[in-house]
């Protein structure tokens, strides 16, 4: 579905704080510029204006395009998902996760080309507690992970930055025990950490599960039981391509809406931002959003593991 962008009116929403947030986007104009484009740049100081920069400029907007990373994807989602307005992305974040998943080139200029070419492909939101994802969100070692992962380690050391901080996450990480409910059953774990992805990529180009698609309708989780944080390094050939079931302290699975219980509140992270606690709730909304990216190439698709854990709707 082809989506024509000559004489429509964008929105440019940028962050400045972004790893590369204070690029020039001369080629990305004149890219746009050539196709007709008019558009008009408002620039943030704080996520929360994300949202409302949306709504209070969406009835004079065409299109969205923001430029900048995951988080600031993420925290545009309320906006983006209620004006319902077709989605561009220039990605200037670390790691450009969700502009792996579609395909969307790195660079500036061939990502405003992939915008203007106007290829229309509809995408699923998660949603843990009434906050939207678009990547993944996960529970335990993740969040120490996010909250290491500073924007100066990242504006220095860019995608080695998640690297350096995992390490250090996982030196301080510590099994905490949850219950998995899901598909009319409970699970009890003892856990490092739960993550939980609508899309493909997450964490820098890890990949949630081998058959996970962005437009399947469902969400996909791994939880990493293992009783000693050593035997992580072991695994993260399978955890980077999306196979953590090939380990038997790994459980994996995947279903529409599904719950996680722990014994005191623990913060859930979201696209690299914690946004709630547990008690939480995860469910996905189908086809929400209207993305401009390369058609969809197809991926193989696997077994589940045997220890899989489906929630309901599976």
């Amino acid at each position: 579905m082809a989506l024509a962008t000559r004489h429509r009116k964008a929105l440019l929403l940028v962050n400045p704080k972004a790893r590369g947030g204070d690029q020039p986007l001369d080629e990305a104009h004149a890219v746009f510029a050539a196709a007709g484009l008019a558009v008009t740049i408002e620039r943030f100081n704080a996520p929360a204006e994300l949202a409302t920069g949306i709504d209070r400029r969406s009835a004079d907007t065409d299109l969205l395009i923001v430029c900048g990373g995951d988080g600031t994807i993420r925290a545009a989602a309320r906006g983006i998902v209620d004006s319902g307005l077709p989605l561009g992305i220039l990605p200037l974040g670390t790691g450009n996760d969700l502009a792996r998943t579609l395909g969307i080139p790195a660079t500036l200029k061939d990502a405003a080309e992939t915008i203007v070419a106007g290829h229309a492909r509809q995408i699923d939101v998660g949603d843990v507690n009434g906050e939207l994802f678009f990547n993944v969100a996960s529970i335990g070692m993740s969040v120490d992970l996010a909250e290491r992962l500073t924007p100066e380690l990242k504006r220095r050391w860019g995608r080695l930055a998640y690297g350096m901080a995992a390490c250090a996450a996982l030196v301080d990480a510590r099994p905490f025990s949850a219950t998995i409910t899901g598909g009319g059953s409970d699970v009890q774990v003892r856990t490092l950490q739960i993550a939980v992805g609508n899309g493909r990529h997450y964490g820098g180009g890890s990949i949630i599960a081998e058959h996970a698609e962005i437009d399947d309708g469902r969400l996909d989780f791994y939880s990493l039981e293992v009783a000693h944080t050593w035997k992580v390094p072991l695994m993260l050939w399978h955890l980077r391509r999306g196979r953590p079931g090939d380990w038997q302290e790994v459980r994996t699975g995947d279903g529409v809406v599904f719950e996680v219980a722990t014994r005191r509140p623990r913060p859930v992270n979201a696209d690299g931002e914690v946004v709630t606690t547990t008690p939480a709730r995860f469910t996905v909304h189908p086809k929400a959003v209207t993305v401009l990216a390369p058609p969809p190439e197809g991926n193989d698709l696997t077994a589940p593991s045997p220890r899989t854990c489906r929630p309901s709707g599976s």
